[in-house]
């Protein structure tokens, strides 16, 4: 048989089963209704169109739906390729009660600025919550646990800052006014330290101590990525002490995101191929249009032959690539060569130049990269002090940041159970440090030398809770470092066309979906930005009419912008 024969039998087969499993008669009729709408939309083909996605995250699955909801496409012709051996890319969260749990990291989400994401989870069934969607789920979960920190900014003395003031001057205040006015095609390649190097006073500011770690940027971030932040999160500028606009899922991301996701694509027959390395693709030389996919799966190389119609859509680069953990006995290994994504995007570039350039994003480790720990323990021992400290409960907090920390440390709360295998008896919280080269203020090493056990004892002595030490580290389970070379790659100053577009001018059948892809308006560093990409690639390549939620415009609102300048006054 040959492959177009191959996929019939297949789809008939399908068809069949569900049949015989009393469950099939709506799924056929839906079914047979995207295919009638395929042939729709790919008029003459003979065979059923392909769809290769390379890169399991939160863009490729969200592309996939696309492709399904409004593209046409049946499932078993949407190809899924993964190159680690679990999906999800930087939304995850693993573990157990004996081992410990871990999350690389926590996204944050806002319920007025994550446009399509809201409009994409509104179509995915809750696996916790029959008949309501995931984007109920969470909101519902989230209205019921509102955020109100009350404890943002600690000193070296374990006192709670005041940080209702931003503490500007006069000279802070007209340079940010200065930046917001200042068209983006000038801010090439600048730093945010560059903007600021006559106006030192402006980086002891309660603003940025909060600002910064609370989206996790340096001083030498680029320009152009705080200027979209301060403008698309302008909302939270005025609210930056509470962070009460952050919007949190019942359990970790990768439970409460990916698995939704997953399970939707699965119901429609998505081919999913995990530990599958993508190498190298191949273009016609007048065009960008792709040829040929490498790929390495289980030792053995594999080619995929696009045909006419057929769609490559590629993550161009990964924020989490090389991400290593640790445990309470060792430090996580440093490794910078090779990020998985990065290597292959700079082979399609140094093909196709208008697909962009990896390399002020992935050549300097140094500058991008920082470290979270997950703390898993028996009882509540610690969360409960941390609530004493604090004045929030578990899920009513956010960041904590120790200001005078050498390595800068945060850490947050979330609600428990924050994963779906703890029990009553275990309790976990997360935290991080930007400045991983630096020795400890009371563990004298770097950061990125400690173990598990270091990082919770430097903890333990910001919080001030050395004399309850012994008996906590007694409910210690496992305290779990991860150490991301790249995490804040996409911060990284560069110059405008160091992005590609989602769609590259002349492309025919290949788009690029990740933080590193430019999407006018829109901040990297956030699931809508990926969303975003994700449905720009799959309505442009299709030539959907459809309309995608545009950046809200907070920015221009007459209310919020007479709350920001009050907040920049106090």
């Amino acid at each position: 048989m040959n492959k177009n024969q191959l996929h019939k039998l297949a789809a008939l087969g399908g068809v069949i089963i569900g049949a015989a499993a009393g469950a099939g008669v709506a799924r056929h009729l839906h079914r047979r209704k995207i295919e009638q709408e395929a042939s729709r939309i790919h008029p003459g083909r003979k065979g059923e169109p392909q769809a290769y996605l390379i890169g399991g995250g939160i863009g490729a699955l969200s592309a996939a739906v696309y492709l399904i909801q409004d593209g046409g496409f049946l499932g078993e012709n949407i190809h899924i390729i993964e190159g680690l051996d679990v999906l999800g890319g930087s939304n995850d969260g693993a573990g157990n009660v004996t081992q410990g749990f871990v999350c690389r990291g926590g996204r944050m989400l806002n319920e007025e600025t994550y446009e399509n994401f809201w409009e994409l989870f509104d179509s995915i069934p809750s696996l916790d919550w029959p008949g309501k969607s995931v984007t109920e789920e969470i909101l519902n979960f989230d209205h019921l646990h509102p955020t109100h920190a009350q404890a943002r900014l600690i000193d070296k003395h374990g006192n709670i800052l005041d940080v209702h003031s931003m503490q500007f001057d006069n000279k802070d205040r007209f340079l940010l006014t200065k930046l917001l006015a200042t068209p983006e095609e000038k801010l090439d390649n600048l730093t945010i330290e560059d903007w600021f190097k006559d106006d030192p006073h402006f980086f002891t500011t309660n603003f940025w101590y909060m600002w910064q770690t609370t989206f996790a940027f340096q001083k030498w971030s680029s320009l152009f990525e705080f200027r979209r932040y301060m403008n698309r999160m302008m909302l939270e500028f005025s609210r930056i002490e509470t962070l009460e606009g952050v919007t949190r899922t019942p359990y970790n991301q990768y439970e409460s995101l990916i698995l939704p996701l997953k399970s939707y694509l699965e119901g429609y027959g998505v081919d999913f191929s995990i530990k599958a390395v993508v190498e190298d693709i191949d273009f016609e030389e007048e065009s960008i249009t792709a040829t040929d996919i490498y790929v390495k799966e289980n030792g053995h190389e594999r080619v995929l032959h696009l045909e006419e119609g057929d769609l490559c859509i590629m993550c161009n680069g990964c924020m989490s690539d090389n991400a290593t953990l640790g445990d309470y006995r060792h430090a996580p290994d440093y490794r910078v060569d090779h990020p998985m994504s990065a290597t292959l995007w700079k082979k399609v570039a140094d093909k196709k130049p208008s697909l962009g350039n990896p390399a002020p994003f992935f050549t300097k480790p140094e500058e991008t990269n920082w470290e979270s720990f997950t703390v898993t323990c028996r009882g509540n021992r610690l969360l409960k002090m941390i609530e004493q400290f604090s004045g929030n409960i578990p899920g009513s907090g956010a960041l904590m940041t120790f200001k005078d920390s050498n390595w800068l440390m945060s850490i947050v709360v979330a609600a428990q159970p924050h994963f779906k295998a703890q029990d009553q008896n275990t309790t976990i919280f997360w935290g991080y440090g930007l400045y991983t080269d630096q020795e400890g203020n009371y563990v004298k090493k770097k950061m990125w030398d400690c173990t598990g056990e270091e990082i919770l004892l430097e903890l333990l002595g910001h919080l001030h809770f050395e004399e309850h030490t012994k008996d906590i580290l007694e409910d210690v389970v496992n305290v779990i470092p991860c150490m991301m070379p790249y995490i804040d790659a996409q911060f990284q100053p560069r110059a405008m066309s160091d992005r590609p577009h989602v769609v590259p001018s002349g492309s025919t059948n290949f788009a690029m979906i990740s933080q590193f892809v430019e999407i006018p308006e829109d901040m990297v560093f956030t699931e809508e930005y990926s969303v975003r990409a994700a449905r720009i690639a799959v309505y442009t390549l299709l030539h959907i009419d459809k309309k995608i939620c545009p950046v809200t415009p907070h920015h221009k609102n007459p209310k919020v912008l007479a709350k920001a300048a009050k907040t920049m006054l106090r």
